[in-house]
């Protein structure tokens, strides 16, 4: 018994060092992103750390070997969780607060359970509808302190977050079966594939001015390097290891929760009642929609 307990408290010790990892990267990355364009930084923090990761596997022992019969669903996979998800939601930090953003790609629970429907043939319940109508609201409220007015730049910051969170939740749902390959060696290669895409697209299209960073930016580009896609996707591995996958995922409403208060923290973003009513909002809304995962 003692030993269980002990592998659990292990289990949510990893569990808090991811969330608190991929939260801090939220408001790193925005400052990251006043001397690097997003692509470029992005893309290459991820190489970098698709190379740190593929050297730990193989030091593991781990095959690096992809299947054949696992090549396509390793590029959509790659397309809709490093691409989509990591892509479009770092270039949106140019245009919004990291706090909506952290918020909006946070619903993708939301949209898995209402896609599931015409995906994969798995019906809502009351449960998700109400899940639903929390995330909605929330996000109204979150968005509607100008009365809904947006200039053109935030539109945009808004569009590429919801594409970023529909399509994580497509592949969530189209990727339920695991490719045969280690995690970690499929974290690696989505994440090499994925940001190496983002790298080439940001050398040609962004132009980069790569002697524009700074002490401080090399230290956030180290951190999202090395902590959120690096330590974290180690101990995210442990967590569901050691604790129920309910647990994990429900677990995982921390992120965009110390993103919201670490953007107040780093970065002056607001944090009134308004941003208060819209997380309590979206949040209660993904955690119902994780009771279906």
């Amino acid at each position: 018994m003692d030993a269980v307990r002990g592998d659990r408290w292990i289990g949510f010790l990893c569990l808090g060092v991811t969330a608190f990892g991929w939260a801090l990267n939220w408001p790193l990355m925005k400052l990251l992103l006043q001397q690097w364009p997003p692509l470029f930084a992005r893309g290459l923090a991820g190489v970098a750390a698709a190379v740190i990761l593929f050297g730990l596997a193989k030091a593991w022992g781990q095959s690096l070997q992809v299947p054949r019969e696992a090549l396509g669903r390793l590029s959509f996979a790659s397309f809709t969780n490093v691409f989509a998800w990591m892509g479009f939601s770092t270039v949106a930090m140019k245009f919004v607060p990291v706090g909506e953003g952290a918020l909006i790609v946070y619903t993708m629970p939301i949209w898995a359970t209402l896609l599931a429907w015409p995906l994969a043939g798995i019906r809502p319940k009351l449960v998700d509808i109400a899940a639903l109508v929390l995330g909605v609201g929330g996000i109204a409220v979150l968005l509607g302190g100008n009365g809904l007015s947006f200039d053109s730049g935030r539109i945009v910051g808004i569009l590429l977050l919801f594409s970023a969170a529909i399509l994580f939740a497509v592949g969530n749902i189209l990727n339920r079966v695991a490719l045969p390959m280690p995690p970690l060696v499929v974290v690696a290669w989505q994440v090499g594939l994925g940001c190496l895409v983002m790298l080439i697209l940001g050398v040609a299209f962004e132009q980069p001015n790569y002697r524009a960073l700074t002490a401080q930016g090399l230290a956030c580009f180290v951190y999202m390097t090395l902590v959120p896609m690096g330590l974290c996707y180690l101990t995210w591995f442990e967590t569901l290891r050691r604790l129920p996958p309910s647990s994990a995922s429900t677990g995982m409403l921390l992120v965009p929760l110390i993103g919201v208060i670490s953007a107040a923290l780093i970065l002056g973003e607001p944090l009134g009642a308004r941003e208060i009513v819209a997380m309590v909002l979206v949040l209660a809304g993904v955690a119902l929609a994780l009771q279906r995962a």
